[in-house]
Protein backbone atom coordinates (compact mmCIF):
# COMPACT_ATOMS: atom_id res chain seq x y z
CA UNK A 1 0.00 0.00 0.00
CA UNK A 2 1.86 3.18 -0.97
CA UNK A 3 1.25 6.64 0.63
CA UNK A 4 -1.75 7.60 -1.70
CA UNK A 5 -3.48 4.66 -0.72
CA UNK A 6 -2.93 5.24 3.19
CA UNK A 7 -3.94 8.78 2.81
CA UNK A 8 -7.45 7.61 0.87
CA UNK A 9 -8.46 5.25 3.27
CA UNK A 10 -7.50 7.09 6.18
CA UNK A 11 -10.00 10.25 5.18
CA UNK A 12 -12.99 7.91 4.02
CA UNK A 13 -12.40 5.81 7.46
CA UNK A 14 -12.77 9.48 9.36
CA UNK A 15 -15.91 9.68 8.01
CA UNK A 16 -17.60 6.60 9.85
CA UNK A 17 -15.95 6.47 13.71
CA UNK A 18 -16.94 3.52 15.28
CA UNK A 19 -19.25 3.61 18.65
CA UNK A 20 -17.71 3.71 21.58
CA UNK A 21 -17.76 1.44 24.29
CA UNK A 22 -19.04 -1.48 21.32
CA UNK A 23 -17.22 -4.37 20.72
CA UNK A 24 -17.94 -6.33 17.61
CA UNK A 25 -17.75 -9.80 17.04
CA UNK A 26 -17.55 -11.66 13.99
CA UNK A 27 -19.81 -15.23 13.98
CA UNK A 28 -21.79 -17.35 11.68
CA UNK A 29 -24.47 -14.56 11.07
CA UNK A 30 -21.59 -12.07 10.33
CA UNK A 31 -21.87 -8.60 12.54
CA UNK A 32 -25.41 -8.06 14.14
CA UNK A 33 -26.36 -5.02 16.75
CA UNK A 34 -28.77 -2.48 16.98
CA UNK A 35 -28.17 -0.22 13.54
CA UNK A 36 -27.28 3.01 14.90
CA UNK A 37 -23.98 1.28 15.68
CA UNK A 38 -23.37 -0.67 12.58
CA UNK A 39 -22.50 2.42 10.06
CA UNK A 40 -18.85 1.87 10.71
CA UNK A 41 -18.50 -1.95 10.64
CA UNK A 42 -20.12 -1.92 7.43
CA UNK A 43 -18.22 0.44 5.76
CA UNK A 44 -14.99 -1.66 7.04
CA UNK A 45 -16.51 -4.84 6.09
CA UNK A 46 -16.98 -3.22 2.50
CA UNK A 47 -13.04 -2.68 2.81
CA UNK A 48 -12.46 -6.26 3.75
CA UNK A 49 -14.97 -7.78 0.85
CA UNK A 50 -12.76 -5.38 -1.84
CA UNK A 51 -9.67 -6.52 -0.60
CA UNK A 52 -10.93 -10.13 -0.57
CA UNK A 53 -12.30 -10.04 -3.85
CA UNK A 54 -8.94 -8.79 -5.16
CA UNK A 55 -7.13 -11.89 -3.55
CA UNK A 56 -9.33 -14.24 -4.59
CA UNK A 57 -9.79 -12.71 -7.77
CA UNK A 58 -13.36 -13.01 -7.84
CA UNK A 59 -17.08 -11.48 -6.95
CA UNK A 60 -17.58 -11.14 -3.12
CA UNK A 61 -21.08 -10.31 -1.75
CA UNK A 62 -21.98 -7.98 0.95
CA UNK A 63 -25.52 -8.90 2.46
CA UNK A 64 -27.17 -6.28 4.91
CA UNK A 65 -29.68 -8.29 7.08
CA UNK A 66 -30.47 -9.32 10.44
CA UNK A 67 -32.40 -12.24 9.49
CA UNK A 68 -34.63 -13.13 12.36
CA UNK A 69 -33.68 -10.27 14.93
CA UNK A 70 -35.69 -7.53 15.60
CA UNK A 71 -36.66 -4.82 12.99
CA UNK A 72 -34.46 -2.04 15.22
CA UNK A 73 -31.36 -4.37 14.50
CA UNK A 74 -29.54 -4.83 11.45
CA UNK A 75 -25.87 -6.83 10.13
CA UNK A 76 -23.38 -7.34 7.42
CA UNK A 77 -22.07 -10.74 6.10
CA UNK A 78 -19.88 -11.86 3.60
CA UNK A 79 -20.54 -14.33 0.59
CA UNK A 80 -17.36 -16.38 -0.67
CA UNK A 81 -16.47 -16.83 -4.02
CA UNK A 82 -18.05 -20.06 -3.40
CA UNK A 83 -21.42 -18.15 -2.54
CA UNK A 84 -20.98 -19.88 0.68
CA UNK A 85 -19.95 -17.98 3.87
CA UNK A 86 -16.61 -16.12 4.73
CA UNK A 87 -13.31 -18.31 5.04
CA UNK A 88 -12.62 -18.73 8.53
CA UNK A 89 -8.95 -17.58 8.50
CA UNK A 90 -10.45 -13.95 7.32
CA UNK A 91 -13.08 -13.58 10.36
CA UNK A 92 -9.99 -12.65 13.01
CA UNK A 93 -9.21 -9.75 10.37
CA UNK A 94 -13.07 -8.98 10.26
CA UNK A 95 -13.24 -8.58 13.75
CA UNK A 96 -9.61 -6.72 14.07
CA UNK A 97 -11.16 -3.77 11.92
CA UNK A 98 -14.40 -3.93 13.20
CA UNK A 99 -12.87 -2.61 16.54
CA UNK A 100 -10.22 -1.02 15.35
CA UNK A 101 -10.78 2.71 17.45
CA UNK A 102 -9.75 5.16 14.88
CA UNK A 103 -8.43 5.47 11.60
CA UNK A 104 -4.85 4.94 12.15
CA UNK A 105 -5.39 2.00 13.68
CA UNK A 106 -7.59 0.77 10.95
CA UNK A 107 -5.40 1.81 8.27
CA UNK A 108 -2.66 0.12 10.00
CA UNK A 109 -4.22 -2.86 10.37
CA UNK A 110 -5.29 -3.17 6.59
CA UNK A 111 -1.81 -2.29 5.79
CA UNK A 112 -0.77 -5.36 7.75
CA UNK A 113 -3.22 -7.81 6.89
CA UNK A 114 -2.56 -6.76 2.68
CA UNK A 115 1.55 -7.66 3.69
CA UNK A 116 0.94 -10.54 5.73
CA UNK A 117 -1.77 -12.07 3.35
CA UNK A 118 0.34 -11.33 0.48
CA UNK A 119 -2.63 -9.04 -1.57
CA UNK A 120 -1.34 -7.64 -4.49
CA UNK A 121 -2.88 -4.68 -5.33
CA UNK A 122 -0.45 -3.43 -8.47
CA UNK A 123 -1.63 -6.24 -10.66
CA UNK A 124 -4.35 -4.36 -12.38
CA UNK A 125 -7.37 -6.72 -11.01
CA UNK A 126 -10.81 -4.81 -10.11
CA UNK A 127 -12.31 -5.43 -6.94
CA UNK A 128 -16.19 -6.78 -7.70
CA UNK A 129 -19.02 -6.73 -4.91
CA UNK A 130 -22.26 -7.30 -4.91
CA UNK A 131 -24.29 -5.61 -2.15
CA UNK A 132 -27.78 -6.61 -1.01
CA UNK A 133 -30.23 -5.90 1.69
CA UNK A 134 -33.38 -7.39 3.42
CA UNK A 135 -36.38 -5.09 3.32
CA UNK A 136 -35.25 -3.26 6.91
CA UNK A 137 -35.22 1.11 6.63
CA UNK A 138 -32.34 1.46 8.36
CA UNK A 139 -30.47 -1.01 5.12
CA UNK A 140 -30.90 2.42 3.03
CA UNK A 141 -28.18 4.18 4.85
CA UNK A 142 -25.94 0.99 5.69
CA UNK A 143 -25.80 0.14 2.38
CA UNK A 144 -24.42 3.76 1.34
CA UNK A 145 -21.69 2.96 3.86
CA UNK A 146 -20.69 0.01 2.38
CA UNK A 147 -20.27 1.52 -1.09
CA UNK A 148 -18.30 4.35 0.52
CA UNK A 149 -15.35 1.48 1.09
CA UNK A 150 -14.72 2.24 -2.80
CA UNK A 151 -13.12 5.93 -1.38
CA UNK A 152 -10.71 4.09 0.56
CA UNK A 153 -7.81 2.13 -0.95
CA UNK A 154 -9.71 0.11 -3.36
CA UNK A 155 -11.16 3.31 -5.01
CA UNK A 156 -7.67 3.95 -6.76
CA UNK A 157 -6.87 0.78 -8.05
CA UNK A 158 -10.37 0.16 -9.35
CA UNK A 159 -14.00 -1.44 -8.04
CA UNK A 160 -17.17 -2.00 -8.89
CA UNK A 161 -19.81 -2.41 -6.05
CA UNK A 162 -23.22 -3.38 -7.45
CA UNK A 163 -26.15 -2.77 -6.01
CA UNK A 164 -28.41 -6.23 -6.37
CA UNK A 165 -31.55 -4.28 -4.35
CA UNK A 166 -34.09 -5.51 -1.97
CA UNK A 167 -33.21 -9.75 -2.18
CA UNK A 168 -33.37 -12.90 0.18
CA UNK A 169 -30.26 -13.81 1.73
CA UNK A 170 -30.08 -16.86 -0.28
CA UNK A 171 -30.45 -14.78 -3.05
CA UNK A 172 -27.29 -12.85 -3.03
CA UNK A 173 -24.77 -15.78 -2.14
CA UNK A 174 -26.71 -17.54 -5.31
CA UNK A 175 -25.90 -14.32 -7.35
CA UNK A 176 -22.30 -14.98 -6.30
CA UNK A 177 -21.69 -18.59 -6.92
CA UNK A 178 -23.31 -17.92 -10.39
CA UNK A 179 -20.85 -15.37 -11.61
CA UNK A 180 -18.49 -16.93 -10.23
CA UNK A 181 -18.77 -19.87 -12.25
CA UNK A 182 -19.50 -18.16 -15.74
CA UNK A 183 -23.16 -17.75 -15.39
CA UNK A 184 -25.52 -15.05 -15.09
CA UNK A 185 -26.04 -13.25 -11.63
CA UNK A 186 -29.50 -12.08 -11.39
CA UNK A 187 -33.04 -12.86 -9.86
CA UNK A 188 -34.68 -13.64 -12.89
CA UNK A 189 -31.82 -16.01 -13.98
CA UNK A 190 -32.28 -17.60 -9.90
CA UNK A 191 -36.19 -17.73 -10.38
CA UNK A 192 -35.64 -19.45 -14.55
CA UNK A 193 -33.24 -21.99 -12.56
CA UNK A 194 -35.59 -23.26 -9.62
CA UNK A 195 -38.79 -22.82 -11.81
CA UNK A 196 -37.17 -25.17 -14.82
CA UNK A 197 -35.65 -27.43 -12.16
CA UNK A 198 -39.16 -27.70 -10.18
CA UNK A 199 -41.08 -28.57 -13.54
CA UNK A 200 -38.83 -31.23 -13.96
CA UNK A 201 -39.01 -33.31 -11.07
CA UNK A 202 -42.56 -33.14 -11.45
CA UNK A 203 -42.22 -34.30 -14.87
CA UNK A 204 -40.30 -37.67 -13.73
CA UNK A 205 -42.99 -38.50 -11.68
CA UNK A 206 -43.11 -42.20 -11.35
CA UNK A 207 -46.15 -44.91 -12.35
CA UNK A 208 -49.62 -42.82 -12.82
CA UNK A 209 -47.79 -39.30 -11.73
CA UNK A 210 -47.78 -37.14 -8.90
CA UNK A 211 -50.27 -38.14 -5.80
CA UNK A 212 -53.26 -36.03 -5.62
CA UNK A 213 -52.25 -33.51 -2.27
CA UNK A 214 -53.60 -30.68 -4.10
CA UNK A 215 -54.71 -28.74 -1.30
CA UNK A 216 -53.62 -24.82 -0.55
CA UNK A 217 -49.67 -24.23 1.28
CA UNK A 218 -50.24 -20.84 3.36
CA UNK A 219 -46.84 -19.90 4.13
CA UNK A 220 -45.97 -17.00 6.60
CA UNK A 221 -43.74 -14.74 5.36
CA UNK A 222 -42.24 -12.52 8.41
CA UNK A 223 -43.42 -9.36 6.80
CA UNK A 224 -40.36 -9.82 5.37
CA UNK A 225 -38.21 -10.32 1.71
CA UNK A 226 -39.52 -13.47 1.25
CA UNK A 227 -43.27 -12.69 1.00
CA UNK A 228 -42.72 -10.47 -2.27
CA UNK A 229 -40.07 -13.43 -3.90
CA UNK A 230 -42.36 -15.79 -2.95
CA UNK A 231 -45.44 -14.47 -5.05
CA UNK A 232 -43.10 -13.79 -7.76
CA UNK A 233 -42.00 -17.42 -7.64
CA UNK A 234 -45.62 -18.69 -7.22
CA UNK A 235 -46.60 -16.75 -10.65
CA UNK A 236 -44.25 -18.80 -12.18
CA UNK A 237 -45.16 -22.09 -11.59
CA UNK A 238 -48.97 -21.46 -11.03
CA UNK A 239 -48.41 -23.04 -7.67
CA UNK A 240 -51.43 -23.06 -4.82
CA UNK A 241 -49.86 -21.21 -2.51
CA UNK A 242 -51.70 -18.28 -0.11
CA UNK A 243 -48.40 -15.78 0.81
CA UNK A 244 -49.11 -13.77 4.50
CA UNK A 245 -47.58 -11.51 6.51
CA UNK A 246 -45.90 -10.11 3.78
CA UNK A 247 -44.70 -6.61 4.78
CA UNK A 248 -48.04 -4.96 6.35
CA UNK A 249 -46.71 -5.90 9.96
CA UNK A 250 -43.69 -5.26 11.93
CA UNK A 251 -40.81 -7.81 10.45
CA UNK A 252 -40.60 -10.71 12.95
CA UNK A 253 -42.67 -9.47 15.03
CA UNK A 254 -45.05 -12.63 16.51
CA UNK A 255 -44.19 -14.04 12.72
CA UNK A 256 -41.70 -16.19 11.05
CA UNK A 257 -39.61 -19.44 11.18
CA UNK A 258 -38.21 -18.65 14.28
CA UNK A 259 -40.84 -17.66 15.99
CA UNK A 260 -42.86 -20.46 15.03
CA UNK A 261 -39.85 -22.86 15.74
CA UNK A 262 -38.76 -21.46 19.20
CA UNK A 263 -42.25 -20.89 20.55
CA UNK A 264 -44.35 -23.11 19.20
CA UNK A 265 -47.01 -20.68 18.80
CA UNK A 266 -49.28 -19.74 16.02
CA UNK A 267 -47.90 -16.29 13.95
CA UNK A 268 -50.00 -13.76 13.66
CA UNK A 269 -52.59 -13.73 10.95
CA UNK A 270 -53.15 -17.21 11.43
CA UNK A 271 -56.04 -18.83 13.39
CA UNK A 272 -59.16 -21.59 13.75
CA UNK A 273 -59.81 -21.13 10.38
CA UNK A 274 -56.42 -22.41 9.42
CA UNK A 275 -56.61 -25.49 11.78
CA UNK A 276 -55.42 -28.82 10.23
CA UNK A 277 -54.47 -27.00 6.65
CA UNK A 278 -50.87 -27.46 5.39
CA UNK A 279 -48.79 -24.45 6.82
CA UNK A 280 -45.13 -22.73 6.41
CA UNK A 281 -42.97 -20.19 7.76
CA UNK A 282 -39.95 -18.38 6.68
CA UNK A 283 -37.82 -15.82 8.41
CA UNK A 284 -37.16 -12.90 7.98
CA UNK A 285 -34.64 -12.81 5.43
CA UNK A 286 -35.58 -16.34 3.66
CA UNK A 287 -33.00 -18.50 4.92
CA UNK A 288 -34.90 -20.56 7.09
CA UNK A 289 -38.10 -22.43 6.70
CA UNK A 290 -40.56 -24.87 8.94
CA UNK A 291 -43.74 -25.83 8.27
CA UNK A 292 -46.62 -26.71 10.89
CA UNK A 293 -50.27 -27.05 10.76
CA UNK A 294 -52.84 -24.97 13.71
CA UNK A 295 -54.03 -27.07 16.34
CA UNK A 296 -57.93 -27.18 16.67
CA UNK A 297 -58.41 -24.58 18.84
CA UNK A 298 -56.24 -22.16 16.85
CA UNK A 299 -53.56 -21.42 19.59
CA UNK A 300 -50.60 -24.02 19.12
CA UNK A 301 -48.97 -25.56 16.36
CA UNK A 302 -47.68 -29.42 15.47
CA UNK A 303 -44.43 -27.58 14.77
CA UNK A 304 -42.80 -30.13 11.71
CA UNK A 305 -38.86 -28.93 11.71
CA UNK A 306 -35.73 -28.86 10.01
CA UNK A 307 -35.08 -32.27 11.41
CA UNK A 308 -38.14 -33.66 10.15
CA UNK A 309 -37.34 -31.72 6.55
CA UNK A 310 -34.17 -33.37 6.63
CA UNK A 311 -35.59 -37.00 7.44
CA UNK A 312 -38.20 -36.32 4.15
CA UNK A 313 -35.49 -35.43 1.73
CA UNK A 314 -32.82 -38.09 2.99
CA UNK A 315 -35.35 -40.93 2.31
CA UNK A 316 -35.98 -39.44 -1.18
CA UNK A 317 -32.78 -38.72 -2.03
CA UNK A 318 -31.69 -42.74 -0.64
CA UNK A 319 -34.46 -44.13 -3.11
CA UNK A 320 -33.24 -42.10 -6.07
CA UNK A 321 -29.98 -42.98 -5.12
CA UNK A 322 -30.47 -46.88 -4.43
CA UNK A 323 -32.16 -47.09 -8.37
CA UNK A 324 -29.18 -45.78 -9.52
CA UNK A 325 -27.22 -48.36 -7.32
CA UNK A 326 -28.59 -51.23 -9.28
CA UNK A 327 -27.23 -50.52 -12.56
CA UNK A 328 -24.30 -48.00 -11.56
CA UNK A 329 -21.71 -49.26 -13.04
CA UNK A 330 -19.02 -46.78 -11.59
CA UNK A 331 -18.80 -46.83 -8.04
CA UNK A 332 -20.48 -46.47 -4.71
CA UNK A 333 -22.24 -42.88 -4.24
CA UNK A 334 -21.03 -41.38 -0.88
CA UNK A 335 -24.39 -40.12 0.68
CA UNK A 336 -24.16 -37.92 3.92
CA UNK A 337 -27.18 -36.94 6.61
CA UNK A 338 -25.23 -34.18 8.74
CA UNK A 339 -26.62 -32.81 11.61
CA UNK A 340 -25.91 -31.11 15.19
CA UNK A 341 -26.42 -32.62 19.06
CA UNK A 342 -28.79 -29.90 18.91
CA UNK A 343 -31.10 -32.47 16.40
CA UNK A 344 -34.04 -34.19 17.76
CA UNK A 345 -32.23 -37.90 19.17
CA UNK A 346 -35.62 -39.46 17.60
CA UNK A 347 -34.69 -37.99 14.48
CA UNK A 348 -31.54 -39.15 14.40
CA UNK A 349 -32.38 -42.83 15.03
CA UNK A 350 -35.17 -42.72 12.03
CA UNK A 351 -32.20 -41.75 9.65
CA UNK A 352 -29.92 -44.92 11.00
CA UNK A 353 -32.35 -47.09 10.65
CA UNK A 354 -33.28 -46.41 7.58
CA UNK A 355 -29.42 -47.07 6.53
CA UNK A 356 -28.32 -43.57 6.19
CA UNK A 357 -25.19 -42.30 7.21
CA UNK A 358 -25.44 -39.38 9.97
CA UNK A 359 -22.13 -37.51 10.46
CA UNK A 360 -22.31 -34.84 14.06
CA UNK A 361 -20.48 -31.52 13.92
CA UNK A 362 -20.34 -29.09 16.00
CA UNK A 363 -23.49 -26.00 16.43
CA UNK A 364 -22.82 -23.58 13.35
CA UNK A 365 -24.12 -23.82 9.40
CA UNK A 366 -20.05 -23.33 8.53
CA UNK A 367 -19.51 -26.99 10.29
CA UNK A 368 -22.63 -28.42 8.72
CA UNK A 369 -21.87 -27.30 5.34
CA UNK A 370 -18.44 -28.13 5.21
CA UNK A 371 -19.17 -31.49 6.30
CA UNK A 372 -21.44 -32.06 3.87
CA UNK A 373 -19.43 -30.80 1.27
CA UNK A 374 -17.45 -34.05 1.26
CA UNK A 375 -20.13 -36.39 0.42
CA UNK A 376 -20.91 -37.25 -3.25
CA UNK A 377 -24.44 -36.05 -2.04
CA UNK A 378 -24.57 -34.23 1.32
CA UNK A 379 -27.39 -32.97 2.83
CA UNK A 380 -27.56 -30.84 6.71
CA UNK A 381 -30.34 -29.14 8.34
CA UNK A 382 -30.91 -27.58 11.42
CA UNK A 383 -34.02 -28.21 13.49
CA UNK A 384 -34.34 -23.93 12.94
CA UNK A 385 -35.16 -24.67 9.41
CA UNK A 386 -31.58 -23.70 7.62
CA UNK A 387 -30.30 -26.24 5.48
CA UNK A 388 -29.61 -27.15 2.04
CA UNK A 389 -28.70 -30.48 -0.41
CA UNK A 390 -25.20 -30.23 -2.05
CA UNK A 391 -24.00 -32.41 -5.29
CA UNK A 392 -20.39 -32.85 -6.05
CA UNK A 393 -18.81 -31.95 -9.75
CA UNK A 394 -18.22 -35.27 -9.65
CA UNK A 395 -21.23 -37.03 -9.22
CA UNK A 396 -22.89 -34.05 -10.96
CA UNK A 397 -20.28 -35.49 -14.54
CA UNK A 398 -21.89 -39.36 -13.19
CA UNK A 399 -25.44 -38.22 -13.43
CA UNK A 400 -25.01 -36.67 -16.77
CA UNK A 401 -24.12 -39.88 -18.27
CA UNK A 402 -27.24 -41.54 -16.31
CA UNK A 403 -30.02 -39.60 -17.07
CA UNK A 404 -28.90 -39.76 -21.09
CA UNK A 405 -30.86 -42.80 -21.99
CA UNK A 406 -29.33 -43.36 -25.13
CA UNK A 407 -25.83 -44.27 -23.51
CA UNK A 408 -27.68 -47.65 -22.36
CA UNK A 409 -29.04 -46.45 -19.32
CA UNK A 410 -33.01 -47.52 -18.09
CA UNK A 411 -35.66 -45.92 -18.12
CA UNK A 412 -35.87 -46.28 -14.18
CA UNK A 413 -32.09 -45.25 -14.17
CA UNK A 414 -32.77 -42.45 -16.44
CA UNK A 415 -35.83 -41.11 -14.36
CA UNK A 416 -33.17 -41.22 -10.87
CA UNK A 417 -30.64 -39.89 -12.81
CA UNK A 418 -33.06 -36.36 -13.75
CA UNK A 419 -35.03 -35.93 -10.62
CA UNK A 420 -31.41 -35.65 -8.68
CA UNK A 421 -30.48 -32.89 -11.40
CA UNK A 422 -33.54 -31.50 -10.37
CA UNK A 423 -33.42 -31.90 -7.11
CA UNK A 424 -29.56 -29.75 -7.79
CA UNK A 425 -31.27 -26.97 -9.52
CA UNK A 426 -33.83 -26.41 -6.91
CA UNK A 427 -31.64 -26.61 -3.60
CA UNK A 428 -29.17 -23.32 -3.65
CA UNK A 429 -25.83 -25.23 -3.28
CA UNK A 430 -24.67 -22.30 -1.30
CA UNK A 431 -26.58 -21.50 1.81
CA UNK A 432 -29.87 -22.72 3.04
CA UNK A 433 -32.90 -21.64 0.91
CA UNK A 434 -36.16 -20.94 2.21
CA UNK A 435 -38.08 -20.55 -1.34
CA UNK A 436 -35.88 -23.64 -2.48
CA UNK A 437 -37.05 -26.03 0.67
CA UNK A 438 -40.55 -25.09 -0.04
CA UNK A 439 -40.33 -26.32 -3.47
CA UNK A 440 -38.13 -29.40 -2.92
CA UNK A 441 -41.01 -30.18 0.17
CA UNK A 442 -44.08 -29.60 -2.28
CA UNK A 443 -42.70 -31.62 -4.60
CA UNK A 444 -41.80 -34.60 -2.28
CA UNK A 445 -45.30 -34.48 -0.36
CA UNK A 446 -46.92 -34.46 -3.59
CA UNK A 447 -44.62 -37.79 -5.25
CA UNK A 448 -45.43 -39.50 -1.50
CA UNK A 449 -48.59 -38.68 -1.75
CA UNK A 450 -48.72 -37.28 1.66
CA UNK A 451 -50.59 -34.54 3.90
CA UNK A 452 -48.73 -32.41 6.33
CA UNK A 453 -50.18 -34.82 9.03
CA UNK A 454 -48.87 -38.19 7.54
CA UNK A 455 -45.66 -36.91 6.73
CA UNK A 456 -45.34 -35.86 10.58
CA UNK A 457 -46.30 -38.92 11.86
CA UNK A 458 -45.11 -41.59 9.67
CA UNK A 459 -41.17 -40.75 10.09
CA UNK A 460 -41.13 -40.45 13.80
CA UNK A 461 -42.26 -38.79 16.73
CA UNK A 462 -40.17 -36.49 18.39
CA UNK A 463 -38.71 -37.37 21.51
CA UNK A 464 -39.61 -33.87 24.53
CA UNK A 465 -36.85 -31.76 25.04
CA UNK A 466 -35.99 -28.94 26.62
CA UNK A 467 -33.05 -26.10 26.45
CA UNK A 468 -31.45 -23.64 29.17
CA UNK A 469 -28.81 -21.61 30.26
CA UNK A 470 -26.82 -21.06 33.22
CA UNK A 471 -25.19 -17.43 33.29
CA UNK A 472 -21.30 -17.97 34.10
CA UNK A 473 -18.39 -15.81 34.73
CA UNK A 474 -16.34 -17.65 32.17
CA UNK A 475 -17.50 -19.52 29.56
CA UNK A 476 -14.42 -20.70 28.45
CA UNK A 477 -13.69 -22.42 31.46
CA UNK A 478 -15.86 -25.26 29.55
CA UNK A 479 -14.03 -26.99 27.05
CA UNK A 480 -16.01 -29.78 24.93
CA UNK A 481 -15.28 -32.63 21.87
CA UNK A 482 -16.66 -35.07 20.24
CA UNK A 483 -18.86 -32.35 18.26
CA UNK A 484 -20.20 -30.54 21.59
CA UNK A 485 -21.36 -33.62 23.00
CA UNK A 486 -18.88 -34.11 25.45
CA UNK A 487 -17.08 -32.19 28.41
CA UNK A 488 -13.26 -32.22 28.91
CA UNK A 489 -12.99 -29.66 31.07
CA UNK A 490 -13.22 -28.72 34.17
CA UNK A 491 -12.95 -32.41 35.16
CA UNK A 492 -15.45 -34.26 36.65
CA UNK A 493 -18.30 -32.42 35.00
CA UNK A 494 -18.79 -35.05 32.63
CA UNK A 495 -18.91 -38.18 34.79
CA UNK A 496 -21.85 -35.77 36.85
CA UNK A 497 -24.05 -35.12 33.83
CA UNK A 498 -23.74 -39.06 32.84
CA UNK A 499 -24.76 -39.67 36.17
CA UNK A 500 -27.69 -37.73 35.75
CA UNK A 501 -29.08 -38.81 32.33
CA UNK A 502 -28.48 -42.65 33.62
CA UNK A 503 -31.86 -41.82 35.94
CA UNK A 504 -33.63 -41.00 32.85
CA UNK A 505 -32.96 -44.35 30.73
CA UNK A 506 -33.00 -45.23 27.94
CA UNK A 507 -34.29 -41.87 26.45
CA UNK A 508 -32.54 -39.68 28.35
CA UNK A 509 -29.62 -37.53 26.80
CA UNK A 510 -28.03 -34.26 27.20
CA UNK A 511 -25.12 -32.48 26.52
CA UNK A 512 -23.89 -28.80 27.59
CA UNK A 513 -21.74 -26.00 25.45
CA UNK A 514 -20.43 -22.81 26.28
CA UNK A 515 -22.12 -20.19 24.12
CA UNK A 516 -20.41 -18.86 21.22
CA UNK A 517 -21.25 -15.05 22.38
CA UNK A 518 -22.35 -14.32 25.92
CA UNK A 519 -21.55 -15.66 29.32
CA UNK A 520 -23.80 -18.50 29.50
CA UNK A 521 -23.75 -22.38 29.23
CA UNK A 522 -26.57 -23.97 27.38
CA UNK A 523 -28.00 -26.77 28.13
CA UNK A 524 -30.07 -29.10 26.02
CA UNK A 525 -31.93 -32.42 27.60
CA UNK A 526 -33.91 -34.60 26.08
CA UNK A 527 -36.52 -37.46 27.80
CA UNK A 528 -39.15 -40.30 27.12
CA UNK A 529 -42.00 -37.44 28.93
CA UNK A 530 -41.96 -33.90 28.91
CA UNK A 531 -41.37 -34.17 32.52
CA UNK A 532 -38.28 -35.98 32.24
CA UNK A 533 -36.81 -33.83 29.15
CA UNK A 534 -37.70 -30.69 32.22
CA UNK A 535 -36.27 -32.36 35.51
CA UNK A 536 -33.45 -34.02 33.31
CA UNK A 537 -32.31 -29.92 32.14
CA UNK A 538 -32.90 -28.50 35.66
CA UNK A 539 -30.66 -31.21 37.42
CA UNK A 540 -27.52 -30.82 34.87
CA UNK A 541 -28.41 -27.04 35.14
CA UNK A 542 -28.01 -26.79 38.57
CA UNK A 543 -24.54 -29.03 38.32
CA UNK A 544 -23.00 -26.70 36.03
CA UNK A 545 -24.10 -23.69 38.34
CA UNK A 546 -22.58 -25.42 41.11
CA UNK A 547 -19.29 -26.89 38.83
CA UNK A 548 -18.83 -22.97 37.43
CA UNK A 549 -20.08 -20.45 39.86
CA UNK A 550 -19.30 -21.74 43.27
Amino acid sequence: MNEEQRSALLNSSSLFPPPPGVKFSYGTSGFRADASLLESTVFRVGILAALRSIHTRSVIGLMITASHNRLSDNGIKVADPSGGMLAQNWEPFADAIANAPDPNSLVQLVYDFIKRVNIRLDEGFSAEVFLGRDTRPSGISLLEAAKQAKLGIISIIGSTFTDMGIVTTPQLHWMVRSRNKGGEASEQSYYNQLSTSFRCLLDYCPGEGCGNVDDELIVDAADGVGGEKLETLKSKLSLNVQVRNRGAGVLNDGVGADYVQKEKLVPRGFGPPDAGKRCASLDGDADRLVYFSVSSDGNAVDLVDGDKILSLFSVFLKEQLDVLAEEEEGGVVSFGVVQTAYANGASTEYLRRAGLRVACTPTGVKYLHEKAAEYDVGIYFEANGHGTVLFSDGFLSRLDSSSNAEIGGSEKKHGAAMRLRAVNGIMNQAVGDALSGVLLVEAVLLYKGWSIHQWSERLYRDLPSRQLKVIVHDRSVIETADAETRVVKPAGLQEAIDGEVAKHSPDGRCFVRPSGTEDVVRVYAEGSTRESADDLARSVASIVDRYLCS
